[in-house]
């Protein structure tokens, strides 16, 4: 009985050091937004063309983790794109920073209690299948989590959502088809796929990556499932996009070199950009529909 109340306990207190950290950004912006944006590693760009932008940096804000991965600003942006109200995470923390997964997806608790709606997580990830190339973005329909944890092991706080949620629509159909069509619309070379997420920080090997394509994954990554699992957990709708910034191991017959993965980011940032400017306003009326 004893250990069934400290866990009740332990549950308690992540809502309460949730609902602390959204007080304190909303005492810092009057904008009220229902879609957050969270932008992987090379894709920070678009934060910066935010109107009307407050900027918190994460070391700032109660509770919040900060990202120490390379290519991670680390700053929460409350800000209009397109005249939508966004909260925008310029970076993300990762497992393989020695993050527990209650800390990894604690800004997406955040989010939840700041009334978001629908989240748009993006990231950089390594190319499986042998049709894709650097640059392509591939829009998200379901992950397979290979991390070998699920943030939401422990006791349950049904403030957050239920026991066992249903994960059978990971990623909006509705988002998927707005992202797609408006991608195609901008002349984009636009994909569909599935997201495998590894623990990294290292990069996987060829055999791994032939274990992955015959699994059936397109893309790799070693973020965004924990992300994904806490949001559909508390009813938030998704919307998964890849920027695949390198083929993945074996592929190519070349080493992985991060440094190749934000220059592709950063090349491909204008493309990326204007998706995310003609998604937004369709994404803020399917909500309202």
């Amino acid at each position: 009985m004893k250990s069934g109340n400290n866990s009740r306990r332990a549950a308690g207190r992540e809502f309460a050091r949730a609902e602390a950290a959204a007080k304190f950004i909303r005492a810092k912006t009057k904008l009220r937004p229902r879609i957050a944006i969270v932008l992987g590693s090379g894709l920070g760009a678009f934060a910066e063309g935010l109107d009307l932008a407050t900027r918190l940096p994460y070391a700032r804000i109660p509770n919040f983790p900060r990202s120490t991965a390379i290519g991670h600003a680390g700053q929460l942006l409350i800000g209009k794109s397109a005249g939508i109200a966004v909260a925008v995470m310029q970076g993300r923390v990762h497992l393989y920073e020695g993050y527990s997964p209650a800390e990894v997806i604690f800004p997406m608790r955040v989010f939840a209690r700041l009334g978001i709606s629908a989240v748009v997580i993006t990231n950089a990830a390594g190319g499986i299948n042998m049709s894709l190339k650097p640059g392509n973005l591939v829009i998200l329909r379901d992950h397979i989590n290979l991390l070998g944890r699920n943030p939401l092991t422990g006791p349950n706080d049904d403030r957050f959502g239920p026991r066992f949620p249903d994960m059978s629509e990971a990623y909006s159909k509705s988002f998927r088809a707005i992202a797609l069509e408006e991608g195609r619309r901008l002349g984009i070379d636009m994909h569909e796929g599935v997201y495998a997420a590894v623990p990294g920080p290292s990069y996987e090997t060829p055999a791994e990556i032939r274990y992955l394509r015959t699994i059936g994954a397109d893309v790799v990554g070693m973020s965004t499932v924990p992300g994904v699992i806490a949001a559909r957990h508390m009813g938030i709708r998704v919307l998964g996009i890849s920027c695949v910034t390198n083929m993945a191991a074996g592929v190519l017959d070349k080493p992985l070199d991060h440094d190749e993965v934000l220059q592709t980011g950063n090349r491909v940032s204008g493309q990326f950009i204007a998706l995310l400017h003609a998604v937004l306003p369709r994404l803020e009326a399917d909500l309202k529909a």
